[in-house]
């Protein structure tokens, strides 16, 4: 079973959601269904349906958040030394072509969003700058093709999830 390292906000975050869906959603769509079922000929009845397709997705949704707080591994970020990058580490690089300047920092799955610079660890990106360190060079393999890139910096920056 592979860990899935997250912050502790994002744990917490998942494990409520799972506490609602099981605790309080399930009787609700449980109701919604009775009732439905009350309105006669299944066949016909679009309530009854949409509450089942509703019932479905709610049901995979918990066996994901089970599936993934199971396998969490919380990891405090600011515990870490980021001398070489890791978990939580703030990366500064620079593309040796076009001298364009990037900065991302590698979370967990769950925490990634790409468009703010937090890019998942299991990514292609964040693997190949796993265990290097400042002034080191990392050649990626994007979809537009190989690039490779300067380190600048490695730091530990607060995790602002939005």
């Amino acid at each position: 079973m592979q860990k899935e390292p997250m912050l502790e906000v994002t744990y917490s975050k998942l494990s409520e959601e799972l506490e609602q869906l099981k605790t309080h959603e399930r009787g609700i769509i449980a109701k919604v269904i009775d009732e439905a079922r009350e309105l006669g000929d299944l066949k016909e009845n679009a309530e009854y349906h949409a509450a089942k397709d509703k019932q479905g997705l709610m049901e995979a949704r918990i066996a994901e958040l089970t599936d993934v707080v199971g396998r969490a591994q919380v990891i405090d970020p600011s515990t870490l030394a980021h001398e070489r990058i890791s978990f939580g580490s703030t990366v500064v690089m620079t593309d040796q072509e076009t001298e364009e300047e990037l900065t991302y920092t590698i979370v967990g799955g769950q925490e990634s969003n790409p468009s703010r610079g937090l890019i998942s660890f299991q990514s292609p990106v964040a693997k190949a700058l796993l265990g290097k360190e400042e002034g080191d060079e990392v050649e990626i393999t994007l979809p537009s093709g190989k690039r490779t890139y300067d380190i600048e910096e490695v730091s530990y920056v607060e995790i602002e999830l939005g």
